[in-house]
């Protein structure tokens, strides 16, 4: 990465770091450095810092980390942190639920729980934000975060701010595609009512489930690849005699093959190394390609 370029404006009131390591960010911890590390304080400072931008500046929009690798070499743009920010969480008429982006999947089953609203508890089991599980159509346990979305709020690079209904956006399996170069800033979902202590109860239900089968506490991303057509990543993987294979401090997990682990200090040339291992190995074993869900960002080294 270049020498770090310090952006300084002066009426912003977020905070604004340079050369942060984004190793501290993602749930990999492992990768590179960011050239600037923004954390905005409301949706108005958010406007201001777009606003501030060169239209050519690389934008990265990271919550929990969960589904980000930034290489080696770093990213030479602006990452803009959501997680405490953005998280307006209220109930409104119809049975509809407004969620800003920076609100967790599990806070938002829970509360739509105690609303006694039916149909949010698989967001329980998506280890990120609302604005992820919006950007890629996040699932789990057979549900889907596109199928409550009734509309949408928006900002651009200009920091102008846009409100959509669901039908302008093409969805599909982990697929979101809108207007170019607008990201999530929240959601109107709508669920039914129903048992909100049965809805609770199956939210721990399926937390238990994932706790059995998925590498919890890990250092991973959480599911490395998308399921291919009328199939299982997982099995591939493990069809393929990759369970446990390493490359540097990264390994396949024994528990869930579509997880890989920092088990050791991995580097992030460790694990996208082994990412393309796996793709390599399956297509030549199983004739399938996968797909990364994870995203692979930045520069190599």
């Amino acid at each position: 990465m270049e020498a770090v370029r310090r952006m300084t404006v002066p009426q912003l009131r977020g905070e604004m770091r340079h050369d942060e390591p984004m190793s501290r960010h993602v749930s990999w911890r492992a990768g590179g450095n960011a050239k600037n590390y923004y954390i905005p304080a409301d949706l108005d400072d958010l406007s201001r810092l777009l606003a501030s931008l060169p239209d050519n500046e690389d934008i990265l929009w990271v919550g929990l980390g969960s589904n980000t690798l930034v290489r080696e070499a770093g990213y030479d743009g602006t990452v803009i942190a959501l997680q405490g920010v953005l998280n307006e969480l209220q109930r409104l008429d119809d049975n509809c639920v407004y969620a800003g982006a920076g609100v967790t999947g599990a806070k938002l089953a829970r509360f739509c729980a105690k609303e006694h609203l039916l149909g949010a508890e698989f967001f329980a089991g998506i280890p990120g934000l609302v604005g992820g599980a919006l950007a890629m159509n996040a699932g789990a346990f057979g549900g889907e975060t596109w199928r409550h979305v009734i509309s949408v709020e928006t900002i651009d690079r200009n920091g102008d701010r846009h409100k959509r209904n669901a039908d302008e956006y093409q969805v599909g399996y982990r697929s979101v595609i809108g207007p170019a170069d607008e990201w999530f800033t929240a959601a109107t979902f709508r669920f039914e009512t129903g048992d909100g202590s049965a809805a609770s109860a199956d939210i721990k239900q399926l937390l238990a489930r994932r706790a059995e089968s998925q590498p919890m506490g890990a250092a991973s991303c959480g599911s490395v690849f998308t399921n291919p057509e009328h199939d299982h990543a997982a099995r591939l993987i493990e069809a393929s005699g990759l369970k446990g294979y390493r490359i540097g401090g990264a390994v396949v997990s024994e528990k869930h093959a579509n997880f890989i682990i920092n088990d050791n200090n991995a580097s992030a040339d460790d694990i996208e190394s082994l990412i393309t291992h796996i793709q390599r190995t399956v297509l030549e074993q199983q004739g399938v390609e996968l797909h990364t869900e994870v995203r692979i960002v930045g520069e190599k080294a």
